[in-house]
């Protein structure tokens, strides 16, 4: 499974670290663009586009079932396309970091989870983690990174059961950074821009140069 992708043109061999944005169901590769701005200056990224095309000009990266408990199977398949795209198209030292909204979110989630070693301060934004152990868990146990969450006080796309499953297993195994923004649904604002830009200053930029 190939992912197609808009990149940054600073993306190169000697990158040490690059930020993956992730969208939402329903969405593309150009709809989170505008979060480069947050990014450390001069940092390299890319957006990828979710595999599953649902709509015209929309795609996802796994179907919708059962809300907030999507099936394992299909959550790993996304998963590992994403691993894939990494794998052929990035340096072997450089640290991912995954930003992603609602579905998006997820799989940010899932490639901490999968592959914590290869991953650095990854951004939730209105999404959720998978019911269930992941291979990664144990060593986030031991490693406890950094990790913002963040989704809108009147977000009413995201199950209440997947909103406290996700609250509890980063209070478990990461350092969460947590905010919850008073009038916003299932969005990104300003406010959201400038605490992810805070949060990527203290904890990529020294990775990022």
């Amino acid at each position: 499974m190939t992912l197609q992708s808009v990149t940054s043109p600073g993306l190169s061999g000697d990158a040490r670290a690059v930020a993956l944005l992730l969208h939402g169901y329903g969405s593309h590769e150009r709809d989170l663009v505008a979060l480069v701005s947050a990014l450390p200056h001069g940092m390299p990224w890319a957006s990828l586009r979710a595999p599953i095309k649902v709509a015209p000009g929309g795609h996802a990266w796994f179907p919708i079932g059962e809300p907030g408990n999507p099936d394992q199977a299909l959550v790993s398949a996304a998963t590992a396309a994403i691993w894939q795209w990494v794998d052929a198209m990035l340096p072997s030292t450089a640290k991912i970091v995954p930003i992603g909204f609602s579905q998006g979110g997820v799989m940010a989630s899932q490639l901490l989870r999968t592959r914590p070693d290869r991953v650095l301060a990854p951004v939730m934004l209105g999404g959720f983690v998978q019911a269930g152990g992941q291979s990664g868990d144990a060593r986030l146990d031991a490693t406890r990174p950094s990790v913002f969450s963040a989704r809108g006080a009147d977000d009413r796309v995201i199950a209440e059961a997947a909103v406290a499953r996700t609250d509890s297993w980063l209070q478990a195994h990461t350092n969460p950074t947590d905010r919850l923004y008073a009038g916003l649904g299932h969005a990104i604002d300003g406010r959201v821009m400038v605490d992810v830009r805070a949060f990527l200053s203290e904890h990529v930029t020294a990775v990022a140069r």
